[in-house]
This record gives C-alpha cells, sequence and structure tokens, in this order.
C-alpha cells in the first residue's frame, strides 16, 4: 500500500511518524499528519498551511496543548467516575462543537414544523456505518439550513 503513495505523500508520511514518536504517541494520527504536511514544506498543502499562516512550531504547540487537554479531560471523566447518563468532559468537544441539545432545552433553537418526515430520513441516514451523509436540496429559501 505504502508504494503506491507519491515520493512527496511517502516523506510526509514518514514525518508525520517522527512528529507522532517526539510526543511519545504509538500511533500516527490526523495531527502528526499535519504536522508532517508542514515540515514537508514542498507540496500544495505545505503551500497553502503556510500561506495561512501554519507555522510547524505554533502548530506543534498547539496540537501539544489540545492533546494535553484532551487526555485530563479524560483522566478527569475516569478519575470521577461520573454517574450514568453524565456527559464526560471533552475540551475538543467544547472548543470546536456545540450542544444542540443543550441549546434546544434553553429554547435557543427555532422551533421546525411540519418537517418530520424528512428529519426521520436525515436522521435515518446519519445512523448508517457507510454511506451516511444526507445532502439536502431544494428552492432557496425553503429552508435547507434552518
Amino acid at each position: 500500500m505504502f508504494e503506491r503513495f507519491t515520493d512527496r505523500a511517502r516523506r510526509v508520511v514518514v514525518l508525520a511518524q517522527e512528529e507522532a514518536r517526539m510526543l511519545n504517541h504509538n500511533y500516527i494520527g490526523t495531527e502528526h499528519i499535519l504536522l508532517g504536511l508542514i515540515r514537508e514544506g514542498e507540496g500544495v498543502a505545505a503551500q497553502v498551511l503556510q500561506k495561512l499562516g501554519a507555522d510547524l512550531n505554533r502548530v506543534r504547540q498547539q496540537v501539544i496543548q489540545l492533546l494535553s487537554g484532551y487526555s485530563q479531560g479524560k483522566e478527569a471523566a475516569t478519575a470521577g467516575a461520573p454517574a450514568e447518563g453524565t456527559p464526560a468532559t471533552s475540551l475538543v468537544l467544547d472548543q470546536f462543537g456545540r450542544n444542540l441539545t443543550q441549546s434546544a432545552r434553553e429554547g435557543k433553537l427555532d422551533p421546525v414544523i411540519g418537517r418530520e418526515k424528512e428529519i426521520e430520513r436525515v436522521m435515518q441516514v446519519l445512523s448508517r456505518r457507510t454511506k451516511n451523509n444526507p445532502v439536502l436540496i431544494g428552492e432557496p429559501g425553503v429552508g435547507k439550513t434552518a
């Protein structure tokens, strides 16, 4: 499989592996691939990242910060043994996500009326193991993003 990669892609994976080792990780994740892309510096992705201001040391520090926050959140969740039904803390999700259930409880979401079939179908598609990407199509202004 690795032999099917271009030389540049192989180099990115090797650099990602080095980044994972430097961070004492026993896996290569997307964060390591990102660091490998920046370190490689010659490909289109690296050039785009550089134009967007992605500096290797700054990105590495952000990765370390995010991962340390994630591991601390996991330790706090397992150490405290939260009661059943209590959500475990996740700093990464809190930083990049939005709790729609909480927003709905607080009445911050607009009501969706007359779209039960569509909502059920979207939930059904999202629940699939594969091909779980629903596409909402329709004329402008009919509420696709509501």
